[in-house]
Formats: C-alpha cells, structure tokens, sequence
C-alpha cells in the first residue's frame, strides 16, 4: 500500500509539472470592465487555442497552460496588489497585464520589484516607458499616437482645417493622447482655440460645452474613456456643437458606442490598435482571417482591438518562452527584446525600453451603424463633414 501511495504521489507531481501558470489581474468589475472583459476574452481564446494544439513547447516537451485571474475592480492599487499576489503567494512570474494604463503603471514596479515578466495590451501611456523598467513589454503603440494620428488624417482629408479643440480626462493616458494631438496641430500650423481637461468619471460636461460653443473649432477631439466618449457626444448634440471633423480616441471602437448612441454615432471618427480589415500570418490562428471568422462564429460580431491585443500578447509570451526554452523571467525577457514576430494583431517587435515600434495606428468611422476601416487600409470612402445631428 506504501509503494502505491508513493508512486500515486509521483504521478501527481509529475502531472502537476505539466502545467505552466500564468496570471492576470483583469478590470472585470467597475469603471473599465467592457475593456477588462474583451482583454480576457482574447485571453482565453489564446489559452483554448494553444492547450487545443498541445501547450507550450519548453524541449521536446509540451506544458497545458493555466490562466489565474483576480478582479482589480478598475482600481490600479488594487492591480498592483492583486499582481504582487500572484507572483509572491501563487509563485507566478509570468504575467498577461491589466486593462487600462493607470494599471499597468501600477503593477510595473511590482513586476520589476520581484524579478517577474509582463505582456501587456491594456496600456499604451507614455509614462509607462519612462521609468526605466525593463520587465515590461507593451503591444499598444503609445497614446501620444491616438491624437497625433487622428489630427495626421484629418488634416489629409481636408487640410483647410484650421481650428481645433482638444478635450481630456485627467488621467496618464488620455494627458498622453491630448498631448500627441497638440503637438501635431502645432507642427501642422493649426489653431489651438481650446485645450481642456475634465475629472476623471466625470457626469456634467456642460461647462466645456459652453467653451466649445463660444471656440467654434472645425474639429474636436476627445482623448478620454468609453463613458466620456458617450457623455460627450450627448451633450454636444443637445448643446448644438457640430464641427466638421469630430473624433474621439476610446469609444468608436467598442459595439457599446454605437448600442449607446444610435445614429448619434453616425460619421465620427476613432483611433484604433488594430482593425479586422487588417490582415498577417499568425502562429496559432493561421491568419487574422481565420481569427476573426472564429470570433464571429463563437460571439456573432466582430472582434474589438482590445480582443485581437489579448490573444496577441497570449502568443507573444508563448513564442518568448517557446524561444527560450525555459519559463526563467530573465531568459524569457532575452528572447522578447530580439523578438520580431507576425501574428495576428500585426508584427510585434519591442525597442529597448519595451515599447512596441512595429506598427502603425487605425483610423476608423462610424458609418451606417458599422465600424470602417479608413486607415492604412481604405474600406470605403470617408464621410466628410460630418452630418448634422438628427
């Protein structure tokens, strides 16, 4: 009976041994929880794709991957706490980020702090490249893109644009955005008739729209989150503000947008990661098409950026591990600074500080209730000015 326990107990951790574990604390619940639930559902397409052909191959041998998740509630301490738990209580060092760059920059030292690794596609904040880590590998190109791109393109689609407003939320990311976006409106020679920033959460814009009325700007950019996106746009229609161009850097992306607004949505503009438009060969799907005509069979609509970037950095810390033969951070971090890598979000190489500097931005517009590719690649023809408010 001895000898059968022993060798039971040896069956068991040999099984147990089969299994790599790496962790996520996600915005599941709270201000952030669409993008947290669209992060995990990439995610966990990633993880059934990749146990579906097998595991991660470490050698000749192949590891079933677990994915360990806490809830941040939308509350980077929280996230910070939460990833501190996963590496010192679960012994997990291999970690699949947060949604939203407040978290990120919040775990990014507990990361450094105790030797682990991150792949990140929830933040795209300057800020989180300037401290020096070097334990962080971001897919989102930085936020100052959003505004830059977006002023880029309306410029091109009509350079007599003159006037521009800059509206933000006070929080890293959106600061980031803005900032990207006066910089282009200076180098392009733009006036710069308001540049305004509101509180976080915020649910009374009113006195921005009473600037705005008075700055008679031809085009409004708004660098905020999905909710400030909606708000705004609201309260643009019932304060009567309908410039040529508008634009918003979180919102036009997201199903929710147009669910919220209806025909309020018709012919703004948003900035995207990435696009199903787009298509690249991927490892583990094949192509982006045949990514994309998974999702749609399994959830019915097309998959947002925030789901492409989550299966991405799935495959990105599997290549990375696959590469270097060992779960070790150290020797995984090695193989993601040489990494050049096409998948389906696009190809995915990291400059010295872990930024992502492969890729450009989307230029998206809501057209007819759907989202259209308008950048790099054309789906259709622009919609310009934008049409009157119903």
């Amino acid at each position: 009976m001895r000898v059968l326990l022993l060798l039971l107990l040896t069956l068991s951790l040999s099984f147990a041994q089969e299994v790599i574990k790496i962790g996520a604390a996600l915005s599941l619940t709270g201000r952030f929880a669409k993008e947290g639930q669209l992060l995990k559902q990439g995610y966990d397409m990633w993880l059934e794709r990749v146990n579906a052909q097998g595991g991660i191959k470490i050698g000749n041998k192949r590891y079933k991957v677990e994915l360990v998740y806490y809830d941040d509630q939308s509350d980077p301490t929280t996230t910070a706490r939460l990833v501190e738990r996963l590496i010192t209580q679960d012994n997990i060092k291999l970690i699949l980020g947060p949604y939203g760059s407040p978290q990120v920059f919040s775990a990014a030292p507990v990361v450094e702090k105790y030797g682990a690794v991150m792949v990140q596609a929830g933040g795209a904040s300057n800020d989180i490249y300037q401290k020096g880590y070097r334990r962080i590998f971001g897919l989102y190109t930085v936020a100052t893109e959003y505004g830059r791109t977006l002023v880029e393109y309306a410029r091109r689609l009509d350079p007599s644009l003159k006037r521009i407003a800059v509206v933000y939320a006070k929080d890293i990311f959106s600061e980031d955005s803005a900032e990207g976006a006066k910089e282009a409106a200076k180098k392009a020679g733009m006036e710069l008739v308001l540049y305004e920033n509101y509180p976080k959460g915020t649910q009374d814009l009113s006195g921005i729209m009473q600037k705005l009325r008075l700055a008679k700007p031809d085009l409004v950019i708004g660098c905020g989150h999905f909710a400030d996106s909606v708000l705004m746009v609201k309260q643009m229609k019932e304060s009567g503000i309908n410039p040529k161009f508008l634009a918003f850097t979180i919102g036009p992306a997201l199903p929710s947008f147009v669910d919220s607004l209806k025909a309020d949505a018709e012919g703004i503009f948003g900035v995207v990661q990435w696009s199903p438009a787009l298509n690249f060969k991927d490892p583990l799907f094949g192509s982006t098409k045949a990514f994309v005509e998974e999702y749609v069979k399994r959830y019915g609509a097309d998959p947002e950026y925030h789901v492409a970037g989550g299966v991405a950095a799935g495959i990105v810390l599997q290549t990375a591990i696959e590469r270097a033969k060992s779960t070790d951070p150290d020797k995984v971090i090695e193989e993601l600074r040489k990494l050049r890598l096409e998948t389906l979000y696009g190809l995915v190489g990291f400059d010295s500080a872990g930024r992502i500097n492969t890729k450009p931005m989307v230029v998206i517009q809501i057209q007819k209730g759907k989202r259209i590719t308008l950048f790099p690649v054309e789906e259709a023809k622009p919609v310009y000015p934008k049409p009157a408010w119903k």
